[in-house]
């Protein structure tokens, strides 16, 4: 058995202690799942709530749930935050309010968890003298494309409430590395999808409608994006934590492919074999200038300092998750529309 300073310093997440913000969360189950696997103890920090429910990781496999320690409390708590994060080494960053329709509606509330919360998980992180912090940012931060691919030098463009709390947080992360030398990364995944992913998303939005309705209602068919496999994203966070070249980065999480919306719903309607009809529904369509209508990744740079690329072809993580929504479709609002 490795002594801690080994454990420190193999290159590896065996036997180390590492939280996980956000981890009841899409990606964030999948990384703590991931986690384990490595051999990592891993503190999982949930939002609260009476109901005790711990999100998707509920959904791992018995073996791993048991190996997960599980801490509830807020992100805007300073005190319980710090409190999760002593005693760590590494520190993932997931945890935010994620939905662009719902920052329209409660930008303050966006704003409270995703910048002020970022603060805490910095001065925790800070206190406790973690190895590595992993901050999530998104691709949302670039706004619609002024050339492509886009890399990591391309223009922060605040065009959702969401986005400028993502790139308020991105600046606060950069500045507590500058300032303070917190050794940090933030890793910037492009449009994510997968199982677990919630009906908010384009893609479960549509398979959901595909499964179950007579017609599939969605926004713009018209804008692209760069979707990639959430085991391809999840493979990109714990690179970049162990890459000495990552340090103080930020790096672009992508599949270096861009596809619209309209053919995403094609294949969908191909794999389950059912042809519906497509409707706008004005509900999902966000405001003309806050639209987001081309996203496509550059990846060289996650290549270079990490040896990231992905590996899941979109026809098969397609075809994985709606399998899996189809297995879950009593989990899914199949004529709500989640914002």
């Amino acid at each position: 058995m490795p002594t801690t300073d080994q454990a420190r310093n193999d290159g590896s997440y065996q036997g180390r202690t590492v939280v996980v913000t956000g981890a009841g969360g899409f990606i964030g189950s999948h990384l703590v799942e991931r986690l384990v696997r490595e051999g990592a103890h891993v503190r999982a920090f949930l939002r609260y709530n009476s109901r005790g429910d711990p999100g998707h990781l509920k959904e791992l496999s018995p073996d791993v749930r048991a190996a997960v320690e599980i801490v509830a409390g807020d992100l805007r708590d300073a005190r319980r935050v710090a409190e999760t994060v002593r005693g760590a080494d590494y520190v993932f960053h997931l945890a935010a309010l994620i939905g662009i329709p719902y920052s329209y509606v409660t930008p303050d509330d966006v704003v409270a968890t995703n910048i002020l919360g970022t603060l805490n998980a910095l001065n925790a992180a800070r206190d406790a003298g973690v190895q590595r912090m992993v901050h999530t940012s998104s691709s949302e931060v670039y706004g619609t494309a002024r050339y492509a691919p886009i890399d990591e030098a391309h223009p922060l463009q605040g065009q959702s409430p969401y986005s400028a709390t993502k790139i308020g947080a991105d600046k606060l992360v950069e500045s507590f590395h500058l300032s303070f030398g917190l050794p940090v990364t933030t890793v910037r995944p492009f449009n994510c999808y997968g199982p677990r992913q919630s009906a908010r998303a384009v893609i479960p939005a549509t398979i959901v409608q595909a499964l179950t309705g007579d017609v599939i209602r969605l926004g713009s068919l018209e804008p692209k994006r760069d979707f990639t496999f959430v085991r391809d994203t999840v493979d990109g966070f714990v690179r970049c934590a162990l890459a000495p070249r990552c340090l103080g980065e930020v790096v672009n999480i992508g599949s270096g492919v861009e596809v619209s919306v309209g053919d995403i719903v094609q294949q969908i309607r191909s794999i389950v074999g059912r042809n519906l009809p497509v409707e706008t529904d004005e509900a999902r369509v966000r405001p003309p200038h806050s639209e987001v209508l081309r996203l496509l990744c550059s990846r060289r740079k996650a290549a270079e300092l990490a040896g990231w690329e992905p590996r899941v072809p979109m026809a098969q993580g397609l075809r994985e998750t709606v399998e899996w929504i189809a297995d879950h479709i009593e989990d899914y609002p199949v004529r709500a529309y989640a914002i």
